[in-house]
């Protein structure tokens, strides 16, 4: 454990201001200190908030000192995708249409980490309206990657994924749709969970595909994550796709051993035309997962390629439906990649969306039919490590397409399936980049992969590592 306050991890510095060992002004003013240093590199923050930051920082120390205590994160600056509606405060949702809206309600997600004494540092970053897998915005310029600035995040959490892994915020509330959690985790080194569709309320989020929008954290260890799940997840009478199904234990899910469970490795697809590196990681990562106690086996899945088609298609058709109304009154508005998008999803025939509607649940049963001897199945999060901003932007070059439509090869099938799916970092490039390797598992099942990436980050310390500030 870190006894500097900013290199703590969530669930270290929960339990330090608790216990009065440091304050809760201590540890906001060493985040600023960081964010001070590292925002003119990273441009991962929307807004920050250093006056109302210290000043919500000295009163929860004052609550402390009298015996009232919030709840778990007393006391805790956090920062968080600025697509999270919180009343009173300024939501661009990354985007110029949205660059004074300022909502009236907050979301349910966000409110249920402020009832448990968070304290808002500021906003994240994001791509253009959550749609875009790079981390790049035409509108207010790229988020990049800590490990080295001249390379992506992912998106379209990025600010979420940089100011994690660059300890500019203990944790943040990502959202993940095609992959959006799970590629910044993967690109930035820090660990993220996609939650099971309607694990946790949407309720005031920026919506992007009601079918395919999940709402999660990004933080620097499983053991985080599972403390925010437990804090969000749950019904909500704001949001009537919110699951009543029951939760878990997940922070003491993180307690427990690999011993006993059988962690299946795909036969194709998520093994094909890797990466040599991201390849040599997923042989590392399966070596130390053997080791710890867990079965290995082969996993025979159903088509992937057709789950990710299938996921697009409803996400461009749901996103255009959407943003119909401003693509007519204010498409000069929009970035150009965003926009192209958008105007994609409009030439998605009705019945070629409801067809791929209506195969959803023969392809989940076809899933759980495939993995029911396993219990979780392990795959990188991306087939490539995280590449230059230059080359995955427009006008990188006639192979920018390919790039970004493989990026998130891998992420989008999940997606479909609304299965949950833990990414954690598992090793780095010959240059420094991280890799990570995501853990997909049985629907509301998070408890079993918030395990199993605990009890490799036990054993490792990818998790651990942090960037060097660039000179």
């Amino acid at each position: 454990m870190s006894t500097e306050p900013a290199l703590m991890t969530l669930t270290e510095v929960a339990r330090a201001i608790a216990m009065k060992q440091v304050s809760s002004h201590e540890v906001t003013r060493a985040l600023l200190h960081r964010i001070a240093q590292w925002q003119p590199h990273l441009n991962a923050f929307m807004s920050i908030e250093s006056e109302a930051a210290l000043k919500a920082a000295d009163a929860a120390d004052a609550e402390l000192a009298k015996g009232k205590v919030r709840g778990p994160l007393h006391g805790v600056p956090l920062a968080h995708k600025d697509m999270y509606y919180d009343a009173g405060h300024v939501a661009t949702c990354g985007s110029v249409i949205r660059r004074d809206f300022v909502p009236t309600t907050t979301s349910t997600a966000l409110q249920r980490l402020k009832d448990a004494g968070q304290i808002r540092l500021g906003t994240l970053h994001l791509a253009e309206f959550a749609y875009g897998p790079t981390g790049h915005n035409a509108h207010y310029g790229p988020v990049r990657n800590p490990w080295n600035v001249a390379h992506i995040t992912g998106g379209s959490s990025s600010g979420s994924g940089s100011s994690v892994a660059a300890r500019l915020t203990y944790a943040a509330l990502g959202s993940d749709t095609g992959g959006s959690i799970r590629m910044p985790a993967h690109f930035c080194g820090v660990t993220g969970l996609k939650t099971t569709w309607s694990r946790v309320s949407r309720a005031g989020a920026m919506p992007l595909s009601q079918s395919l929008d999940t709402v999660g954290p990004l933080a620097r260890t499983a053991e985080d994550c599972a403390l925010l799940l437990a804090l969000m997840a749950g019904p909500d009478p704001e949001d009537s796709t919110a699951s009543h199904e029951p939760l878990s234990d997940y922070v003491g899910a993180t307690k427990g051993s690999l011993k006993g469970l059988k962690i299946g490795v795909p036969a194709s697809f998520y093994v094909d035309d890797l990466d040599s590196e991201v390849a040599r990681v997923l042989d590392e990562t399966i070596a130390v997962l053997k080791r710890e106690g867990a079965d290995i086996v082969k996993a025979e899945l159903p088509d992937q390629r057709q789950l990710s088609s299938a996921s697009q298609l409803v996400l461009a058709a749901e996103a255009a439906a959407f943003h119909k109304r401003w693509m007519i009154e204010r498409p000069q508005d929009y970035g150009s990649q965003v926009l192209m998008r958008l105007q994609n999803g409009l030439a998605v025939p009705a019945i070629t969306y409801l067809e791929a509607m209506r195969w959803r649940g023969p392809a989940l049963a076809a899933h759980n039919a495939a993995t029911a001897g396993v219990d979780a199945i392990i795959a990188p999060a991306s087939p490539v490590p995280a590449p230059s901003i230059e080359e995955s932007d427009v006008g990188g070059g006639p192979n920018a397409p390919a790039l970004l439509q493989r990026l998130t090869l891998f992420t989008r099938p999940v997606n479909f399936l609304g299965l949950p799916s833990l990414t954690v970092p598992s090793g780095f490039t010959k240059s420094g980049l991280p890799i990570g390797m995501q853990l997909i598992g049985r629907s509301f099942d998070e408890a079993t992969l918030l395990t199993i990436g605990a009890a490799f980050q036990r054993v490792t310390d990818y998790h651990d590592r942090v960037p060097k500030l660039p000179s």
